[in-house]
């Protein structure tokens, strides 16, 4: 049981979670960010028009991004358990 092998399994865990977090957060900051300009470039102050478009491209993001992140949590889990021989002996 070596301190290496449960950084090495914090790591890759930290980086599975960025991936899947920025996968669904990029395209609401996009969205954002021209709605945003749009908003600066026409002088419209209405917070419902930049919080709208936001929630309806996270909530389409994460159906289209679903399938594809349970992939990757399954495959680290798989990873996980395989790797628990190692942990333990």
């Amino acid at each position: 049981m070596e301190p290496e092998v449960f950084v090495d399994v914090v790591r890759s865990a930290l980086g599975l979670v960025a991936i899947l977090v920025s996968a669904s957060i990029l395209p609401s900051l996009v969205v954002g960010l021209a709605v945003s300009i749009f908003q600066a470039a026409t002088s419209i102050n209405e917070q419902t028009l930049a919080f709208l478009p936001r929630l309806i491209i996270t909530v389409v993001a994460l159906m289209y991004g679903a399938h594809w992140g349970l992939e990757k949590l399954m495959s680290f889990f798989q990873e996980m358990v395989t790797l628990i021989p190692q942990v333990v002996g």
